[in-house]
């Protein structure tokens, strides 16, 4: 009960206060666009920066880390891929998009502050890992599938196909914030102290107000219908992911107790926002992916809760 108290509900606190005033109409739809652009595109940027800048490449990047986690995030793809499109019948498009929500776990405004809040700061070099190429990697694997699914047989070149994932990809400021990150770490550029104190004064302000924008975003997405697709998106992302993460990294690979931490506990995390706006990009299954994130993300408070206790 300490880890559902002291751990969890802190973060959902946050975020519902900021479902709260938006359901009171003191948070407007204009006002939790302008805080979730603040996060997402200066402050959370500012955080990754600062994280894969001072981040032990050598000891945190570690393939049986990437291969628990990520087995698990394309296993999720391809469980929801054949759901919805041979299930529940949905189109070959519509397929990919729920199938995107079923892979793409919150890592970021989730997955750190609880995995600090139960291990601390220290435990999170796993998170920023996975992290570091968590939208590259699984926006190429969802663009790649619904530019075929779009394409079908239309002779979609690969340079075309390259050229749209790429640009899809370095567009997001969270990219370029990662990448900005890398290039002072190898290059052990030296930045003045100004710059850092700056630079934290922002990543201060990143998770806090990302978590009280995200409320006000979850507002807008009420469940409606679809319920079978939207509970299938669920179990596949609070689950199963994180279910093959943990049995890939215990039994498969022997992550360390710090691994399997950071795997399982990012693994176990909601569908993020960006599976709707992945979804809203292409116009397909909205209505399930920005249900799927609501009723997910409220949830996890009881699926986090189990992996906390289930976790060494």
């Amino acid at each position: 009960m300490s880890a559902l108290l002291d751990v969890i509900l802190p973060v959902f606190l946050v975020i519902g206060f900021g479902y709260a005033a938006a359901r009171a109409a003191l948070f407007n739809d204009a006002a939790a666009d302008g805080v979730m652009r603040f996060a997402q595109n200066f402050a959370v940027p500012c955080l990754l920066f600062r994280s894969i800048a001072q981040l032990d490449l050598a000891a945190a990047y570690d393939m049986k880390l990437f291969a628990s986690f990520y087995a698990g995030a394309l296993s999720g793809f391809a469980l929801g891929y054949l759901g919805a499109r041979h299930v529940f019948q949905r189109s070959a498009t519509e397929a990919v998009a729920i199938a995107f929500a079923c892979m793409f776990s919150n890592s970021l405004l989730l997955g750190l502050p609880i995995t600090e809040r139960a291990y601390g700061a220290e435990a999170l070099a796993g998170n920023y890992a996975i992290i570091s190429i968590h939208s590259p990697f699984l926006y190429a694997v969802g663009i790649t599938a619904m530019e075929l699914a779009r394409s079908h047989g239309t002779g979609l070149t690969t340079a075309t196909l390259a050229r749209q994932i790429l640009r899809a990809i370095f567009q997001q400021p969270l990219i370029l914030g990662i990448m900005a990150g890398f290039v002072v770490n190898l290059s052990g550029l030296p930045l003045p102290n100004f710059v850092w104190s700056a630079v934290d004064m922002m990543v201060k302000a990143a998770i806090p107000a990302a978590l009280f924008g995200l409320g006000g975003i979850l507002f807008r997405y009420r469940p409606e219908g679809d319920m079978k697709a939207i509970a299938m998106v669920c179990v596949i992302a609070l689950i199963i992911h994180p279910g093959i993460t943990y049995l890939l990294g215990r039994y498969a690979f022997g992550l360390t107790t710090a691994q399997m931490r950071s795997a399982v506990v990012t693994a176990s995390m909601a569908p993020g926002v960006n599976a709707y706006l992945f979804s809203h990009l292409y116009g397909v299954a909205k209505r399930v992916t920005a249900s799927a994130v609501l009723l997910a993300t409220a949830g996890s408070i009881a699926t986090v809760w189990l992996w906390l206790h289930i976790l060494p």
